[in-house]
């Protein structure tokens, strides 16, 4: 076979130019600290690090949402713990007012407490966030969720609550609705007790407890009527008891009823047509506010009568047990809220040993190492420095220099 000298020279500087580029390449490498530089260098790999440089960056837009959310939980447990101490305080001032030698001048100064009270639970309940959304408006976070009207406060914001995702798998309650937190009961509230609004005799109840669980019908609602015989006695009706109303004469004294598995007991005097109604408390409308505005009206209003003592006993009644069921509502809705706190500095951990893995495998793909980058770097230097050798030497070779 026949080598031209043209075939030489092209070999020699296509080899010279091929150790080049390689030797080029290895500088790019250790420049950028890159093993893949574009993904024409390892087309495989490139595709596989672009998959983990997204979840990489869905992990951390994750944490974020963690750190979002964790802000309005842990202002939410702040609130609810003022919240806890409003509805101590209110408590402690129901009992005080069970004390028969007080005035009326007295449960007035009461009132003014506990409107003090009430007037700062309000102000909790429309507390905002640093963003200035209400923390228990749930979807409607831009208004004020309780809103005051003529001496009464009532709920216009969303029951559902505002959700954010904060692990691939994880959407978490953000906060808490006002009705939740304000115009519920725990689960396993007992019966409550509420004498009816036009109720005029002297009539009082205390419960009623619970006596039966197991019993046809335990859980609904039932409503006592009294009517009046003009002997001093009383017939009463019970409606809503399983398999029929139950009867019965009060004798105008005291009485212990028991129906539903329930037990109520009665003393004093009622007037025809009075009437209490009892149900589960979940049923029976809770709204702390409405509790509170009860107990100030009738702290505010003086005891003239024995009907109004009355009144007032029944009243005070109602509210120790409303404001008891509200109080361990809002404890439960505290603990969901530290229960959710954990759960996010749990997620915090697997995504932060995530983050870890995911920039490992990343690492491994595309980083250089840089022990065999140099060495490639020094042996393709000498290549090269061959190649170039080989070219100056084949330049020599011409009969011409013989000559």
């Amino acid at each position: 076979m026949r080598v031209s000298t043209v075939i030489m020279f092209e070999r020699s500087v296509s080899s010279m130019n091929r150790q080049q580029s390689e030797f080029m390449q290895i500088g790019e490498q250790i420049a950028s600290g890159k093993r893949v530089v574009r993904p024409s260098d390892d087309p495989q790999a490139a595709s596989r690090a672009v998959g983990v440089s997204q979840s990489l960056a869905t992990n951390s837009q994750q944490s974020d949402s963690r750190v979002t959310v964790r802000n309005s939980l842990s202002q939410e447990e702040s609130v609810l713990d003022s919240v806890t101490d409003s509805l101590t305080r209110a408590k402690e001032l129901l009992v005080q007012a069970g004390n028969g030698t007080l005035s009326d001048a007295d449960r007035e100064s009461m009132a003014a407490d506990l409107r003090g009270v009430y007037e700062a639970m309000l102000g909790q309940a429309n507390s905002t966030d640093g963003n200035g959304s209400y923390l228990f408006g749930g979807y409607k976070d831009g208004a004020e969720p309780f809103v005051k009207d003529g001496g009464a406060v009532s709920y216009v914001g969303s029951d559902s609550v505002r959700q954010q995702k904060v692990d691939s798998s994880r959407l978490m309650e953000v906060g808490d609705t006002g009705s939740d937190v304000f115009q519920s009961v725990a689960a396993g509230a007992g019966y409550v007790a509420k004498a009816g609004d036009t109720n005029s005799g002297t009539l009082t109840f205390t419960g009623p407890q619970i006596t039966d669980t197991t019993v046809e019908g335990y859980g609904d609602s039932y409503e006592i009527s009294f009517s009046d015989n003009g002997d001093g006695t009383y017939d009463y009706t019970v409606t809503g008891v399983a398999g029929g109303d139950v009867t019965g004469t009060y004798d105008g004294d005291s009485a212990t009823l028991e129906f539903g598995g329930i037990r109520l007991t009665l003393e004093g005097t009622p007037e025809d047509g009075d009437t209490i109604a009892m149900g589960q408390a979940q049923n029976m409308e809770p709204d702390i506010f409405k509790t509170l505005e009860n107990m100030l009206s009738a702290l505010e209003n003086p005891l003239d009568s024995d009907a109004d003592k009355a009144a007032f006993a029944n009243t005070l009644s109602t509210s120790s047990r409303e404001v008891d069921n509200a109080l361990d509502n809002v404890l439960t809705v505290r603990a969901s809220v530290g229960a959710r706190l954990n759960e996010l500095d749990t997620l915090d951990t697997v995504g932060g040993d995530r983050k870890i893995s995911y920039t490992q495998t990343q690492s491994d793909l595309i980083d250089l190492d840089y022990t065999t980058a140099i060495s490639d770097y020094v042996l393709r230097q000498v290549g090269l420095q061959a190649a170039q050798k080989a070219f100056v030497n084949l330049q020599g070779t011409s009969l011409f220099e013989l000559m």
